[in-house]
């Protein structure tokens, strides 16, 4: 039974991650905060079959604790402030948690036991202005956000540790990936829960920013299964993962609303405060190398995600509605 270590797990991606490693037979440790401890949102339902361990990525001891105690054949780190428009409002902090924190994680692993492997969470806002199209392992970066920055600082130091310590260590570039469990500040989950309480009278606007951004969207579910095969493999290299299709904002927009009966432009108004200061406006993925190499593949397609998140929006903004009515009727 391999072990294996992973931060971030109460997010979105940790948490299809850990489900991931379950049914493929790992012992699975998490990495969470000591003020989440009592709140594990996405992996509560897996409270028994994963272990938790407190600790931080501003924290270098806590993460060399974590690393003793877990003794991990692989460790995946998922965790950082992974929101752009935040990055913003917060450079610094997002530079400790998604730069910083990358080369603590990597020294607990270079004292502790250098024979354990290592994923990196890096992103495709790395490419940020993009010089050529579709992006590949070989593309530039110019990243045009703070988060996008910190990520280019965290993927640079996984390779340099691969470099100088002979540490198995890779990173996924992934393009956006998303799935029902999407935090509400993303763009996308804002959207379809935005779609389903308009149709069910919660709500009256949506008020969003810049629809002509180019995204390559895939399911977080697909993701997960690529981060693992990529320490599986016989040497260490980085992957871009994504689906190599793009659609617009306005595009992922129109399919939620249309999966709820509205027509979006009766309900959305553009904001120019929700305009990124400096903006991303395409991103396209070429996965030849994962498709060939990993033998990974998506298996669900643009239109079969929006309707995945919009179908779980609907029954949440259900139970949500009848819980008001139910409060009301014995106020």
């Amino acid at each position: 039974m391999k072990t294996a270590l992973v931060t971030g797990i109460s997010g979105q991606d940790g948490s299809y991650l850990a489900e991931h490693l379950l049914e493929e037979g790992y012992r699975v440790f998490g990495l969470i905060r000591q003020t989440s401890a009592h709140s594990l949102g996405r992996v509560g339902h897996l409270r028994e079959r994963v272990e938790f361990l407190n600790g931080d990525l501003l924290d270098h001891n806590s993460l060399i604790n974590a690393m003793a105690t877990a003794q991990p054949d692989e460790v995946y780190n998922l965790a950082a402030q992974s929101f752009v428009p935040a990055s913003f409002t917060q450079p610094v902090l997002t530079g400790e948690f998604t730069a910083l924190g990358v080369t603590r994680l990597l020294e607990s692993i270079r004292v502790v036991n250098p024979k354990i492997r290592f994923y990196q969470a890096s992103s495709s806002e790395m490419f940020g202005k993009v010089e050529s199209v579709p992006q590949n392992e070989d593309t530039k970066f110019h990243p045009r956000s703070p988060y996008g920055v910190a990520k280019l600082y965290g993927h640079w130091i996984t390779a340099n540790y691969r470099e100088s310590y002979g540490i198995f260590a890779v990173s996924g570039i992934l393009f956006n990936h998303e799935s029902p469990r999407r935090g509400p500040e993303f763009v996308t989950r804002k959207i379809t829960l935005g779609a389903a309480r308009i149709a069910a009278g919660l709500q009256k606007e949506l008020r969003l920013g810049n629809l002509d951004a180019q995204r390559d969207w895939g399911f977080t579910g697909d993701f997960v299964r690529a981060m693992r095969l990529m320490l599986q493999q016989m040497e260490p290299k980085d992957y871009v993962i994504g689906t190599g299709e793009t659609h617009t904002v306005r595009e992922f927009l129109e399919l939620a609303f249309s999966e709820v009966g509205l027509d979006w432009k009766k309900h959305v108004v553009i904001d120019p405060k929700l305009v990124r200061p400096a903006e991303v406006d395409l991103l396209i993925s070429d996965p030849r190398r994962a498709r060939e190499e990993l033998g990974w593949s998506p298996t669900v397609s643009f239109r079969g995600l929006v309707k995945m998140m919009v179908a779980a929006d609907v029954v949440l903004v259900a139970e949500e509605r009848d819980l008001a009515q139910h409060r009301s009727s014995r106020a």
